[in-house]
Order: structure tokens, then sequence, then C-alpha cells
């Protein structure tokens, strides 16, 4: 019985595997991508073959022929009109934004409408689908929703509604079929139409361009006419303004004296003048009131005739003073002239008076004159605005008159459509091309896909580098019709594949000890369907070529399958012999063409588990040590009981079969996980049930063991 240590094979060999595994994951094997590209190269040419066949039948059977049909329109920027009227007919520009606006406006619904309308397209089954017949598809459609209950109810719309959706269909239809592109740095697009027939696709090229000519007239007269209407009308508004200010003109000139702005100049110098003269009299004033002032204040005569500057004074001052006469004639005479003097400053002060009065009187009158003056320019002001208003729009008026009979259009037709002779679509060679294409990249996909998904052990180097165990056999599929057929296989055909295979995990068995060869063998799977039992029975059998007395134990008390390889298997078996009702020697049996001696199964309501673990079956390990060179344990799978765990602390050897690409990594490493927590070793793995046929398409084939492809000179199968 071996034990297995904590540091384990499988314990090595999954950290290792898990760190080779970290380091390839970012690493993309192109080798490996084009080898399982070449092993399913028949699948992919035969999904390729089907792919082209299928692109051939829709592109020669299935699809419509299309026939394209072209137009091409030039745009015509900044047209010399025989009239200037910018505001009305100036030409396009050609800025990006307005040839890519003429694209949208040869794509645009309004026009694509007047070309439905104008070819009567909603009577077209082509664009009208209404029209179609219900094709299979959507047969099969409508009897799948009327069974799953989801048609939808009929709803009968109003005619009008009814006709109004029906026509917006036809223009998406329509819409569709139309490409229209600007042909770069140029002013000119390609209008190009498919249809099913040429001469529709020609006549709808052609009608598109046509009508979008005529379309830019209609705008311009349109336009010419909204500006000729809103002219009309402002003239009409602008000749009653004028009429009315020129009435106030007159109006106003008519009661008011005559008034210019020279007259009211020449008045603004007189008032300037009137108000110089104002100054000087007041100068004046002031001088007589000092002079009057200083002779009043003056009391001795001489003093008076200095001041009165009178020639009488002067001469009878010499006088005075010797003459009394004289004297009082002195004083009468500076009386007079102090009489005088106050009479003159009384005369200035009103003539003071006087000229402010014509200074008000005057500034009053240029104020009046001033105002009906500007009140006469604002009316003269207004009335010529409105007069030039007049004419002005009067001009645009007759301008725009004018112009409604030399309308452009901003494009023309450079070259009508011409009836294609050839279909456009479908094109059958590039349908063929893509077909192929896509067959090819789908079915790679998928063989790939496969790939990814597989999940089973392939060869045995893959089978070592994932679990850490040595691969000791690699056993093909035995061409038998059924189990009880194996064995005959194997002992009449000795030199076949599968014997060989079955000799070369004897000899790697019996090697795994050299000094010490396994004597009680165990032999276990991760599931059930491996061929586990078959490895068993036929190791069983080789082994006794060799000459060595083996004992085939059915340790799988639960299913015993022994019963579906041999025939007339005694009702008794290993669970009597533990138990001691019945002699080894009288259970166990040797089937004809075996050659190694059997103790099959027997059913019992004894629990398994229990019945391995006691020491009535290690002992009965023990006697037949004595009594057989090897003891082959056939048992259940690790993953659906325990049972094998348990034999497998009495053996020396455990064998572990794996299905070849059918057992899952998790299925394995699970099993071999529960053996580890055990800490019992598996001595090595067997590779089952092998293909030949699927390892060749595998590109396996000719590269491993007993299914290589050079076998065939040495096996006789």
């Amino acid at each position: 019985m071996n034990k297995l240590s904590l540091n384990s094979p499988y314990q090595a060999g999954s950290a290792s595997l898990s760190e080779t595994q970290q380091a390839d994951d970012d690493v993309i094997d192109l080798g490996a991508l084009l080898s399982t590209t070449w092993r399913g190269k028949w699948f992919i040419a035969l999904v390729t073959v089907i792919a082209v066949v299928a692109g051939g039948y829709y592109a020669y059977v299935l699809a419509v022929p299309l026939y394209r049909a072209s137009a091409v329109v030039m745009l015509q920027t900044q047209e010399q009109q025989i009239v200037d009227l910018q505001s009305v007919m100036s030409g396009m520009t050609g800025d990006p934004s307005e040839v890519n606006s003429e694209v949208e406006v040869l794509r645009s619904r309004g026009l694509l409408g007047k070309v439905v309308d104008r070819l009567d397209l909603t009577m077209d089954p082509e664009f009208n689908g209404n029209l179609q017949p219900p094709t299979p598809v959507d047969e099969a459609k409508d009897k799948v929703k009327a069974l799953l209950g989801l048609s939808e109810e009929e709803v009968v719309l109003p005619p009008d509604e009814a006709a109004r959706r029906e026509r917006d269909a036809v223009i998406l239809n329509l819409l569709e079929a139309v490409l229209v592109r600007n042909i770069p740095l140029s002013l000119v697009f390609q209008i190009t139409v498919e249809a099913e027939s040429p001469e529709k696709s020609a006549l709808i090229v052609d009608t598109i361009a046509e009508l979008y000519v005529l379309n830019q007239l209609e705008v311009k007269f349109e336009a010419t006419d909204q500006a000729t209407t809103w002219l009309t009308e402002r003239v009409s508004a602008l000749q009653v303004q004028l009429e009315e200010a020129e009435q106030k003109l007159a109006a106003f000139s008519a009661s008011t004296e005559l008034v210019s702005l020279e007259s009211l100049q020449g008045q603004e110098v007189q008032l300037k003048e009137l108000r110089e003269r104002i100054t000087q009299a007041e100068e004046s004033v002031i001088d007589a009131e000092e002079r009057l002032s200083a002779l009043q204040a003056a009391e001795l005569r001489g003093k008076q005739a200095e001041l009165a500057d009178d020639q009488q004074l002067d001469r009878m001052v010499l006088r005075v003073e010797s003459d009394d006469s004289i004297a009082t004639a002195f004083d009468i005479r500076f009386k007079q002239v102090l009489d005088r003097a106050e009479l003159e400053v009384v005369r200035l002060k009103q003539q003071v008076i006087a000229l402010k009065a014509s200074e008000v009187e005057l500034s009053e009158q240029i104020r009046y004159l001033g105002d009906d003056l500007i009140k006469l320019q604002q009316l003269t002001r207004e009335a010529e605005a409105i007069r030039l208003l007049y004419e002005y729009f009067l001009t645009r008026l007759n301008e725009t008159a004018a112009q409604q009979g030399i309308q452009q259009a901003d494009s023309r037709i450079l070259s009508n459509a011409v009836v294609p002779l050839e279909p456009s679509a479908p094109k059958k060679s590039l349908i063929l091309a893509v077909s192929g294409m896509m067959g090819l990249i789908i079915s790679i996909g998928l063989v790939l896909l496969r790939e990814a998904r597989k999940t089973g052990y392939r060869t045995s180097k893959e089978l070592e580098a994932l679990t850490g165990y040595t691969v000791l056999g690699q056993i093909p599929q035995i061409p038998a019709r059924n189990r009880k057929r194996i064995l005959n296989y194997l002992a009449e055909k000795p030199t076949s594949a599968a014997a060989e295979a079955v000799r070369n995990l004897r000899t790697s068995v019996l090697m795994s000890y050299v000094d010490n060869p396994p004597q009680v063998i165990v032999s276990t799977s991760s599931v059930p369907g491996e061929g586990k039992t078959t490895n068993s029975l036929a190791l069983a059998q080789n082994l006794v070529g060799m000459g060595k007395k083996v004992l085939l134990m059915e340790g799988d008390i639960r299913r015993r399958t022994f019963n579906q390889y041999f025939d007339n298997i005694p009702r008794k078996g290993l669970f009597s012999v533990v138990i001691g009702d019945v002699a080894l020697e009288d259970a166990v049996f040797k089937p004809e063409k075996f050659g190694a001696e059997v103790l099959p199964g027997q059913k019992t309501s004894t629990n398994a588990a229990d019945l391995f673990a006691s020491e009535k079956f290690k002992a009965l390990i023990a006697d037949v040590r004595k009594k057989y060179d090897i003891i082959i344990v056939d048992t259940p799978p690790v993953l659906v009981v325990p049972d094998a765990r348990i034999i497998a602390q009495c053996a020396d050897a455990v064998l572990f079969t794996v299905l070849w690409d059918r057992t899952s990594h998790h299925q394995v490493e699970e099993a071999l996980r529960m053996f580890h927590n055990s800490n019992q070793r598996v001595t090595g793995l067997v590779l089952s049930q092998i293909n030949a046929k699927r390892m060749k398409s595998y590109g396996y084939g000719g590269r491993y063991g007993a299914y290589a492809g050079y076998g065939a000179k040495y096996y006789d199968s």
C-alpha cells in the first residue's frame, strides 16, 4: 500500500501547470491556430462550398436584377441678371454649405413626392409594397403570429389618411433607390436610381433632374410674386404718405408769413446791433449821472465852471468876485447847465428803455420766425424722405415686374440618363467572392470555437501536461460490436493495435516499480463509461499470457458491469467471500477464452464503502496476495462514490482511466484532487478508447502510439 506525500507529482504538476498556463495566457500560438485550422480543412472546405453555392443560388436565381441609370446636373453660380435685383434673383455662390444643401434638396421628400405624383409610382408594385403578393415568409410569419395570438387587428383608416400613408411609403421606397452625390471639387451632381426596369430607372432619373430645375424656377417665380405683391402694397402706402406730407407742408406754408433762413439771419443781425446800442446808451446814462453828481457836488464857482464846460461860465468866472451882477448871472447860468444835465440823464434813460423794448419785441419776432422755420424744414424733410422711399420702392417694383419674364434656374442638366443595357445588381462575381469569404470566415470561426470549447484530452502529452502524472497506456477503440466480443477480439487478434496497446500498458505498469512490481492494481476513472472495466479485463487477459496467475476482482458491486462481459456468473461473489459464507475458491470462476480468474460482485444491501473499509476485506486482499501473482480490482468512478479511494488503501498501484476527447479537464482534476486529499498516489493514467480516424482528422495521426499512421505495418487488426 502506497501513500502520497504532500509534495506529490499531482501537486507539483498542478503548481507548474498553473505557472505555465499563466505565462502562456498572453501568448498567441500561431502554429497551434494554423494546426487547428488545418485539422478542420475538410469542414472549412465544405462550409465554404455550401456558402458559395448559396451565394450563387441567390445571385443567379433569387435576386431580382436591378438596372442603374444616372443623370448629371451642374450648379450655376452668380449669374449676371439682365436687371440687377440681387435681393430676389441673386445666384448661388458655390459655398460648400450651399452645395450640401442642394444635395439634400435633390433627396428631399418634397421633390421625390412630385416625382411619385408625376410618374404615378403609387401604382407600381416595385415601390408600393401593398401591390406585391405576400411572400411565403410573410405568410409563415402571419401563421405563427396567429398561432401565438399576436395577430394585429386591422385598423380601417379614412381614405385620405390611407392614401397619404401609402404615398409616404412609396416616397420612402423611392428615396432608398435614389443616390445623389457631389463630384469632388466641382459643382456637378450625379443622380443615380436603381430599378427593376432599365427604362423605368432612366425615366425616374430624368424626371428628378427635370423637376429639380423646374423647382428652382418655381421657387424664384414664387419669390418674385411675393416681392411684387409686397412692393406694390408698399408703394401704394408710401404714395399716400407722400401726398399727406406734401399737403401738410403746403398748408403750413399758406398759414404763415413768408419765412426764410436769410430773413431770419438779417433780423438776428439787427438784434445784435440793437443790443450794442443798448449797451452804449447805458454807458451814456452812467456818464451823464456821474457828471450830474459832480455838478451838484461842486460848491465853488471855479469848480462849477470847470465841471460845467460852458464858455459863458468860463468868461464870467473871472469877474464873479468883483461884480455881484456877474455872480448872479453866473449862478443863473450854472443853474441852467445843471437843469440841462438832469434833462440829459432823463432823456438817456428813456432812450435805454425804448431800446430794450425794441430788443424784446425783436427777440420775440425772431423766436416765432425760428419755430416756423424749424417746422417748415421738418415738414420739408419728411416729405423729401417719403418721396425718396417712394421712388426707391417704385424703382424696385418696376425691376421686379421686368424680371418676371426672364427667370433662369440656378442649375442646368448636363446629361440625361441613358437606358442601361446590363443590370448593375446583383454583382454575381462579388456575391460569390463574398459568400466564399464569409463561408471561409464562419467555418474557421466554428473550427476555432470548437477547439476553444474542447474540454477533453486528445494526446498523452496534453494529459500529462495538465495533470502532472505519467500516461502509462494509450488504448484505441476495440472494433467489437458489444462488450462480450471485446475479449474474443483480443484473444483472436493478439497482434492487433489494441492488443499491442494493452501490452504497452502492461509493460509500463510492471516497470513502474522495477524492484517491487505491483501485485494489487486498482483500476478506476472519474465518471462511468470511460473504459476502465474494459482496460481492467484486457490487462488481466494480457498478464495471463505472461504466465501470471491473475485474479480480476469486481469492486464496482453497485453496477456489477461484469455481467455485460461474461455469461454464467456465479450467484454468490465478493460479498459472500468477505463475510465468510463462501470460500474464495468456490466464488471465483474462469471464463472461456479469458484465462484469468474472476471474482464477481454480488448484490447486497450492505453499503459498499463500509464493506471495503472493513477489516475482513483487508484480510481478503492479504489472502489473495498469497494465492495470485496479480490482483486487478475494477472500482467505481471516483467522482461518484468513495469506493475506489478506500480500496486503493490496500493497493500497490492505481491506474486512472481517462476517456479520449470526452472526459473534461475539470472532472479529471477534481478526481485527482480527491486522491491527493486522501494522501494517496495515482501510479499513472490510461488514455482509452482513442478514435484513430478522428485523431487523423485532428492532425495527430502518424505521430502518437498504437494509432499512428505507421502502425498498419506492425499490427494485424
